[in-house]
């Protein structure tokens, strides 16, 4: 099934231009996933690129297959067919410009926050290269508006705090992309839509390239520069839509029209790929 294109805004094309020139940062080819012997087909064929500084988000009913590309984009798994290509070089497994994030926090109670925004290059490079990036963390931690907290346990932390301690850990080891899995799912609705504006905010500061699997639609739309609509299973891209709204934004742009008439149209896609 060739993807769509979405022509459904006057303004998506000027948005989609506006990204011709940027550098692929991540490329998707004919990805292609079977499980138990070939009988359950997850995704079928799944083609898409995500520029430099690009936050992309996909959107899908469950069991479409979000969390299998996202896992086959991080290394974690290998695709039955087809291949993802990360700055140029094809991802075979786990790789240290790879950044993940997932629905929980996962801070390891015993270590403080530094401590666990430092565990990665611990883990890679040993302790004492950790140390020599204790400045960076202090840096990272201070950009989520942590400072003051570095030496604060886990269980001290409130549920957004620890997810912003989850973000600096992710950020530590400067990846080439951030693949995140319905990070902020688990967060009351007020708490979640703060972290929404803050995710926006450091991706913008640090030029990232952002990759998101969410069932929000609003979330998606509030983030993403482009949104990739998933038929149910096996999964396919049902079509690509540029999101046009100006950057910063603030979430007070979820009242106006304009957002909901993205909205409307990403749920439309959704009831439609759902009968594919």
């Amino acid at each position: 099934m060739p993807v769509k294109e979405s022509i459904w805004s006057p303004t998506a094309h000027v948005e989609a231009d506006a990204w011709a020139a940027a550098k692929d940062v991540l490329v998707v080819e004919n990805v292609s996933k079977t499980y138990a012997g070939n009988d359950v087909h997850a995704l079928d064929r799944i083609d898409f690129t995500v520029k430099e500084g690009q936050f992309a988000s996909i959107i899908g009913a469950s069991g479409c297959g979000k969390s299998t590309l996202l896992k086959i984009m991080a290394g974690l798994l290998r695709p039955s067919g087809g291949r993802v290509i990360l700055d140029g070089t094809p991802v075979q497994g786990p790789r240290d410009d790879i950044g993940m994030m997932f629905q929980q926090a996962t801070l390891l109670p015993w270590r403080t926050a530094i401590e666990n925004v430092l565990l990665p290059i611990e883990i890679r490079d040993g302790a004492k290269a950790a140390r020599t990036r204790e400045e960076l963390a202090v840096e990272l931690l201070a950009l989520v508006g942590l400072s003051g907290f570095e030496k604060a346990y886990p269980g001290e932390l409130s549920g957004g705090m620890a997810q912003r301690v989850a973000i600096c850990r992710m950020l530590i080891t400067e990846p080439s992309v951030l693949l995140l899995d319905e990070p902020f799912g688990a967060l009351d609705e007020l708490t979640r839509e703060r972290m929404n504006e803050e995710l926006q905010r450091i991706c913008a500061e640090r030029n990232a390239t952002a990759f998101m699997v969410t069932h929000s639609i609003a979330e998606a739309v509030f983030l993403a520069d482009v949104l990739f609509v998933m038929s149910a299973r096996p999964g396919r891209i049902a079509e690509v839509i540029p999101i046009d709204l100006p950057r910063p934004r603030a979430f007070t742009v979820t009242t106006e029209a304009h957002f909901g008439e993205i909205v409307q149209h990403v749920r439309s896609r959704l009831d439609l790929g759902a009968q594919l």
